[in-house]
């Protein structure tokens, strides 16, 4: 069995899955299950209003007398309600015998100037003539004053309406001090009048009252003509020397000056009938087949105020603002939101339509996202004849309610069940990105910058089940195999010594020997490169051995207090005499710099800095030794004119095994720099190699730590002067 089957366990991916399926799971559920119930209760609440509209309806079934002679519609248009008076209206500006209960009936229209302006309307219907109460809320009033031939120089009442003759009808109502009130045409301008003469069918009074007054008016209903198009607009003027009109209050549906209000008569008997079957929170309309409303009931309750709504019911109403893309989704298509919209603004004159046509119906309908309504229609027949429809209206609060109230549940538990998985998630996480931390810290660890082996086995996660467990048995894995291939190797270079040493020192005493016994061949030059071969042979088994002992023989070394200047001076005056046909040249600070080193390895950094300076210069050019003191550090600096060094090697040349000598010298393996970076770096410093800044040779750089910081002006080691400067030949 093998090691990773051993610790087997759950992978990442089918734990983050589980986990993923945890936030979807609860919340898709339960919302399909709030909307199928949703849909099982609108639709109880639609047969319920069905019920009860045929119910209504079977009271009306063969009472054509009570849908006759009609001459209004609504279509479009913003209605204005004439209620039936009963007692005679005696002009006087107060509604005192206006019927009793139709205080509440008021309609307000308001300005936009802090009230000022602001009035409310109440018609009434009596023996042809259309009753108007106005309740006016004016800071100050400005009657008519008689020198002027203008009539929209004072506060005024301005009447649009369509007569028989179709074109548009334009009455003022002036206010005079003694509270009379007088009509005259107007013509287009709404300015002068028409003709000089006051318009006696339309009359009235007025009261002053504190802030504002009161006015009451009557108006022929001949006037209208059959559509009963009508409009009311209260015009301000405040200041009684300029008289300039300040404000218009209108109960036009539209700021277009041709919309108007459509004045809606009630019938009495029909009112009577249904009065008593008010339905909780529901609206009842009887309508005859021109869409005439006879009679209405009751009101839609109102959806509850913004301002009562929790966070939680606005976190609902946020929902529900994508729920018709999530229905949408649900069912596998697109819908579009504006058609959409449109339909369902339709919707309640298409169902009315289908009523008057003959069939029942009850359909849910919005008006605004807040107001979602049932509505049903039954059909009124007579004779085998539809003659008018009864609609039952009903706001869905107490469904909204539920739904709202469970889907607050399913939200608190979603967003309960989120916290925690996400809280899982996190510690999960966290925990994943602590072990990978930590694996990864000592992966990187286990190899230090030059690729050498620190260990061969990692401890962390080695015995978890998981990928990560998989990942760190592998790399200690890894980690074994190249540890025991990197022993082979350190080992190879002894290995070699002890066994070329022995057929090597049998081929040099034969050549020895050779050369003893036939004196003759002491010149011989096959010979002579024999022996070269053999010394070449034994200086590279002793370079490859001293390579891989260096680290180990550095350890044993004991650092002594040296003056590197003295140390230095004397090295190159040596390297004068030993090499003949090559100058050197050296630069010292001129004062004593002291370090803590090994002078016999430092000793051997020169030999090899030295001698690649001697195989890359340029014939008869100077090889350059500087040593340089800074505040904490010095620097020994070996320059040479010859080829540069290109830029993949200047930071690689001091690593083991790399050379930049050609094919012509096959028997050196970049050894040499290799050692001088670990001599530099046991004392505590470094090497590096530039080339010079006039691109005319390479510089090596040394730098070691001073035993006893000196006062100094620091320069960085590019800006050596044996670096920086542009030498001439040498």
């Amino acid at each position: 069995m093998k090691l990773s089957d051993q610790f087997r366990g759950p992978r990442l991916g089918t734990k983050l899955a589980v986990l993923g399926l945890a936030l979807l799971v609860i919340p898709f559920f339960s919302y399909r299950q709030l909307v199928q119930m949703e849909q099982l209760m609108v639709q109880f609440q639609s047969q319920t209003l069905l019920v009860y509209a045929r119910n209504i309806a079977s009271l009306f079934n063969g009472r054509e007398d009570l849908f006759n002679d009609l001459p209004v519609t609504l279509e479009q248009f913003e209605p204005l309600f004439a209620h039936p008076l009963q007692a005679t209206v005696r002009l006087d500006g107060v509604a005192d015998e206006w019927s009793a209960g139709l205080e509440d009936e008021y309609t307000t229209f308001r300005t936009n100037r802090t009230g000022d302006g602001d009035f409310s309307l109440l018609l009434g219907e009596r023996e042809g003539q259309l009753y108007a109460h106005l309740r006016v809320r004016d800071d100050q009033l400005i009657y008519r004053d008689p020198e002027y031939l203008r009539l929209d120089n004072a506060d005024h009442i301005r009447l649009n309406f369509i007569p028989h003759d179709g074109d548009e009808g334009r009455i003022t109502l002036v206010l005079e001090q003694s509270g009379e009130i007088i009509g005259f045409a107007m013509d287009e301008d709404w300015r002068f009048a028409e003709t000089g003469n006051a318009d006696r069918r339309v009359q009235g009074r007025s009261v002053s009252r504190d802030g504002g007054l009161e006015l009451e008016f009557r108006f022929p209903l001949d006037l209208l003509g059959s559509r009963r198009y009508f409009g009311v607009n209260w015009v301000d003027v405040d200041d009684e020397v300029a008289r300039e009109i300040v404000g218009v209050t209108q109960s036009l549906p539209t700021a277009d000056k041709e919309a108007f209000n459509l004045v809606v008569l009630r019938t009495p008997e029909v009112r009577n009938i249904v009065q008593g079957l008010g339905y909780s929170d529901a609206r009842i309309l009887v309508i005859d087949e021109q869409r005439r409303v006879r009679a209405e009931i009751g009101a839609v309750q109102e959806t509850t105020p913004e301002s009562e709504r929790n966070w939680r019911s606005r976190l609902v109403d946020l929902l529900e603002d994508v729920r018709p893309w999530i229905l949408s989704f649900f069912a596998g298509s697109y819908t579009d939101m504006d058609a959409q919209a449109a339909s369902q603004s339709d919707a309640g004159d298409a169902a009315i339509a289908e009523s008057l046509a003959g069939e029942p119906i009850a359909i849910k309908t919005q008006e605004t996202p807040d107001h979602e309504t049932i509505l049903a229609a039954y059909p009124i027949i007579s004779n085998e004849t539809v003659i008018g429809s009864v609609v039952v209206e009903q706001n869905l609060d107490d469904i909204i309610a539920y739904q709202r109230q469970a889907l607050e549940d399913v939200i608190l538990v979603s967003v309960l069940s989120l916290l925690i998985v996400l809280i899982a998630l996190l510690a999960f996480a966290g925990r994943l990105a602590w072990r990978i931390r930590n694996l990864r810290r000592e992966a990187s660890a286990a190899i230090d910058n030059y690729g050498r082996l620190r260990t061969s086995e990692l401890s962390n996660e080695k015995n978890a089940g998981d990928e990560i467990g998989d990942l760190s048995r592998a790399v200690s894995n890894m980690l074994s195999r190249l540890h025991r291939h990197n022993t082979f190797l350190e080992n190879m270079p002894r290995t070699l010594r002890h066994e070329i040493n022995n057929p090597l020192n049998t081929l040099s005493t034969s050549l020895q020997n050779l050369e003893f016994e036939y004196p003759n061949l002491e010149d011989n030059k096959y010979l002579d490169s024999a022996k070269r071969g053999v010394h070449r042979i034994g200086s590279i088994v002793q370079n490859l051995a001293d390579a891989a002992n260096l680290e180990d023989s550095l350890e044993a070394e004991e650092m002594e207090l040296i003056d590197l200047n003295e140390l230095l001076s004397s090295y190159v005056a040596n390297c004068n005499l030993a090499h003949e046909h090559t100058r050197f040249q050296y630069r010292g600070p001129g004062h004593p710099a002291k370090a803590m080193v090994s002078d016999f390895r430092i000793e051997q950094l020169l030999d090899k800095v030295i001698d690649n300076a001697v195989d890359f210069h340029r014939k008869d050019s100077t090889i350059r030794v500087q040593l340089d003191t800074y505040q904490d550090h010095l620097q020994i600096t070996v320059a040479n004119r010859g080829p540069l060094l290109p830029p993949a090697l200047e930071n690689a040349v001091f690593d083991s095994m790399v050379s930049q000598r050609g094919q012509e010298n096959r028997l050196h393996f970049g050894l040499g720099l290799y050692v001088v970076r670990v001599i530099a770096e046991h004392h505590g410093g470094f090497v590096r190699a530039l080339n010079l800044s006039d691109g005319s040779g390479v510089a090596v750089v040394i730098q070691l730590p001073l035993a006893e910081p000196i006062q100094t002006s620091h320069v960085p080691a590019t800006e050596s002067p044996i670096v920086a400067e542009r030498v001439s030949a040498g």
